[in-house]
């Protein structure tokens, strides 16, 4: 375990009151005022408190320290009163729960509307496994209707979307009067169902009535985006037994989704919860997953569509998408903690840092306590963290089903608090689990493409994240890290990795995950692995901390529905199916770290047998066959791997919204105050501009010749040839580079003059033309200052100009030396 240490006497007297951090505010004394204690209070900034009977309380204290000016409480004295040169266990430094207080109420941001009810749902088990919907082919395909023709029963009023950014936030929300949007009932007969999102991970919008029993909803996006419509979870009221409802969400954006492969979305009764011990269950039928025929021109939507019978009259029922676990069920499972005061020995709760809007990002420091300084040093660090994306909790479930294991008093999880420092960020994005995001930030901002940010201040739980584990690094081996996510168009469950290239650890990052898949054969699938590592994902958890040289380095993703393999094959996963799972890495980090290395021979030989047919299985269908003896290894594992079917947030890279729009007005700034200025120039067009130049130029100079008369009315024929220029130029420069060579080759020393150069070659291009062509005659010439360049053809033959070849030279100017990157031109 990391220790916090006192302050030397040489940094003492630099420190200043505000430079403090809240995490140590209890191992430092100030030098220059013993007069002055550090109170610490959880969440507020530490004050100096006078104490005048200091004195009298340090010298009564059984572990003072023979300096007067420096005390402290943490050195440890042996048996003879001596001070021993080393750290006591680190203690709870703030208290985070009161056994008799109420818990930290979650902070909002100010736009939002919060109602004053508790919800709370119970934890039940259905009786019978849940069997993925069969599609019937049949299932009705319903038109979106609108509210132009229905009628609104519930609508947010504001909702910040893009454009708008995370400003402020407290307690409850929105301040004011809490509207109550939903209708108002006409009386007992009326049968319109009451809607209700906003409390914590709730996100409906809008619900427009459009038959008797029929409703379109319409999912919030994250806040301050206009993106990520997946998650969902609501209320209804004033239900009606024995009638089917249809319930139709309009507004999903992935184009693929377990629904289409029989996922039920999950409802809960609160009379069936408070009489019969009942908690969520699947339900649904018709249920059909397809796109939406309207849009809004930039992004295609998708549907949702399900029909349901309540079980109850008056009934208050929820929806949801997912099993929900909100920042306020973390916090009554830490305060159970917390109260536990034997768990507590061993389970040390810190604050990480504080999101955007001031809530705690809690870090768990789980080990047992170590007999002498060499047993501490000599464990290894386990990593774990969840719900960066705050609409997957099946990632938090998992996490549940961990810390129930490793908390207990199995034999298995005391033997892991031994060898191992378990480091544990349960709520990654308290922030967006509140608000019912389903995968940003209140930065508007995927925050697993963020953890190489250097932006503490607008992603402080990655920042706070990575350099935890940093720090973690220089004092301890970090064997092994992992990030829990959910996964919405893949069954089963399984772990990205990153492909390893060192030969010595060659596959070394595969067996974990193939232990896992032996552990839990009926949930955990191998085959559905990948380890490579693709650019668009090298801002994630996963990657980041695999560069950071934690080999083992995965995300874990868990199915929204259920299992395809043995016993649980065609069943939803339930909350007991992920929690079981937390207990299977606990086992089978067991015998990962098992010092008789049987079990991991066994896994890296059967990985291999297995990599060979996935050699021999590419190359088949690339229809090439190849004798891998000897050289197989060499194959990079990239290059035979699939990429991973994540979700793309690549609209969710890049600044904070709040940063972003202050860049996008500093650049209109600019380019309002900035001159459009051309383009530069390249050196090919710089000399084509030159040669037109001059060409135009003689021609003026020369209008008074027939024969630069005729030459010039021959050009005003041909309107193409500045429009061409361009290829006919760079054709010619390429069929006249031997020429040129001829021209100077014997002495590249020395440079001919234009006039020779330009007989050399018209004398060439006439024999060329008397060849091809003996019934024309063309006679050219070229002298310096001369504008008579041509002679007049015989009379009896119409000019045929040929494609000669012609070095335009500026009149009244001596000739110059002909350079290789200047143009020779032909003209038809």
């Amino acid at each position: 375990m990391k220790t916090l240490c006192t302050v030397t006497s040489s940094t003492m007297a630099t420190l200043k009151k505000g430079n403090l951090p809240n995490s140590a505010t209890q191992q430092h004394v100030w030098k220059n005022n013993p007069r002055f204690v550090l109170s610490g209070s959880f969440g507020e900034r530490d004050e100096l408190i006078p104490d005048p009977l200091q004195k009298e309380k340090l010298l009564s204290d059984s572990f003072m320290l023979s300096s007067p000016l420096l005390k402290s409480r943490q050195l440890l004295h042996d048996e003879f009163g001596e001070v021993n040169t080393r750290l006591r266990e680190p203690r709870d430094l703030f208290a985070f729960f009161s056994g008799n207080g109420p818990l930290q109420a979650p902070r909002w941001p100010i736009e939002c509307e919060v109602i004053k009810e508790n919800i709370h749902h119970i934890e039940g088990v259905p009786p019978e496994p849940e069997y993925f919907y069969q599609p019937t082919g049949n299932e009705k395909v319903p038109e979106i209707v609108g509210e132009e023709q229905g009628t609104v029963v519930y609508q947010l009023d504001t909702v910040p979307t893009e454009g708008s950014y995370f400003s402020s936030s407290r307690v409850g929300g929105k301040r004011g009067i809490i509207k109550e949007l939903a209708v108002t009932l006409q009386g007992p007969e009326d049968n319109t169902l009451l809607f209700e999102s906003r409390f914590e991970s709730g996100n409906l919008q809008k619900a427009v009535r459009v038959d008797t029993y029929e409703y379109e909803l319409t999912l919030r996006t994250d806040l301050y985006t206009n993106k990520h419509t997946q998650w969902f979870y609501f209320r209804v009221q004033n239900t009606r037994k024995d009638v089917t409802y249809r319930f139709t969400i309009v507004n999903l954006l992935k184009p693929k989704s377990l629904y289409t492969l029989g996922m039920k979305p999950l409802m809960y009764s609160q009379l069936d919860a408070n009489t019969h011990n009942i908690g969520w269950r699947r339900e649904g039928n018709e249920i059909k997953y397809y796109k939406n025929n309207m849009d809004d021109g930039q992004q295609p939507f998708y549907c949702l569509t399900w029909t349901v019978q309540f079980p109850h009259d008056q009934d208050t029922c929820f929806f949801a998408h997912f099993y929900p676990y909100t920042y306020t069920d973390l916090q009554c499972y830490l305060l159970s903690v917390a109260n536990n005061p034997i768990q507590s020995q061993f389970c040390k709760l810190r604050t990480l840092c504080r999101s955007l809007a001031g809530n705690t990002v809690y870090l768990l420091t789980i080990t047992n306590p170590s007999r002498t300084p060499q047993e501490a040093a000599a464990k290894k660090a386990v990593v774990l963290s969840a719900r960066v994306h705050p609409g997957e909790s099946n990632g938090s479930w998992i996490m549940k089903g961990f810390l129930d294991f490793i908390l207990s008093n199995s034999p298995d999880a005391e033997l892991l608090r031994d060898i191992f420092v378990f480091k544990v960020i349960p709520m990654l994005n308290p922030d967006g689990v509140i608000v019912g995001n389903y995968r940003c930030s209140l930065a508007g901002r995927d925050l697993n493409r963020h953890y190489k940010t250097i932006l503490k201040e607008s992603f402080p739980c990655i920042w706070h994240t990575r350099n935890m584990i940093k720090r973690l690094l220089e004092e301890r081996e970090v064997l092994l890290y992992c990030d829990f996510h959910g996964h919405s168009r893949k069954n089963n469950i399984f772990l990205y990795g990153c492909n390893n290239n060192d030969h010595k650890y060659w596959l070394h990052e595969r067996v974990f995950p193939l232990m896992l898949s032996k552990n839990a054969p009926d949930k955990f699938s191998f085959r559905s692995c990948n380890f490579k590592v693709q650019k668009c994902k090298e801002g994630t958890g996963r990657v980041v901390m695999w560069r950071m040289g934690i080999l083992n380095s995965y995300t874990m993703e868990s199915t929204f529905g259920g299992s395809t393999l043995g016993n649980k094959k065609d069943t939803h996963f339930t909350t007991e199916d992920l929690k079981s799972l937390g207990y299977h890495v606990c086992d089978t980090l067991l015998d990962f770290c098992d010092p008789d290395q049987t079990k991991f021979t066994q896994c890296l030989e059967e990985l291999k047998e297995l990599l060979q047919q996935e050699i021999h299985k590419k190359f088949y269908e690339l229809g090439q066959d190849m004798d891998l003896e000897g050289s197989w290894n060499d194959i990079s594992l990239s290059d035979i791997e699939s990429s991973t079917s994540g979700s793309d947030s690549s609209f969710s890279d890049g600044l904070p919204v709040h940063l972003l729009n202050m860049a996008d007005e500093l650049n209109k700034k600019k380019m309002h105050k900035k001159k459009k200025q051309k383009p530069l120039q390249t050196r090919k067009q710089r000399n084509e501009q030159y040669q037109r130049n001059n060409l135009i130029r003689e021609l003026k100079s020369t209008e008074d010749t027939p024969e630069r008369a005729g030459f010039a009315s021959t050009l005003q024929k041909q309107p193409t040839f500045f429009k061409t220029s361009e290829n006919t130029s760079s054709s010619t420069i390429k069929n006249e580079k031997p020429r040129m060579n001829e021209v100077n080759g014997k002495d590249k020393g020395t440079s001919l003059d234009s006039s020779k150069t330009t007989t050399l070659i018209l004398t060439k291009n006439k024999e060329t033309m008397q060849r091809e062509k003996p019934g024309f005659i063309v006679s050219c010439s070229s002298s310096k200052n001369s504008t008579n360049t041509s002679q007049d053809p015989a009379a009896d033959v119409k000019p045929n100009w040929s494609r000669s070849r012609f070095l335009g030279t500026k009149k009244g100017r001596s000739t110059m030396a002909v350079y290789p990157s200047l143009h020779i031109y032909t003209y038809p």
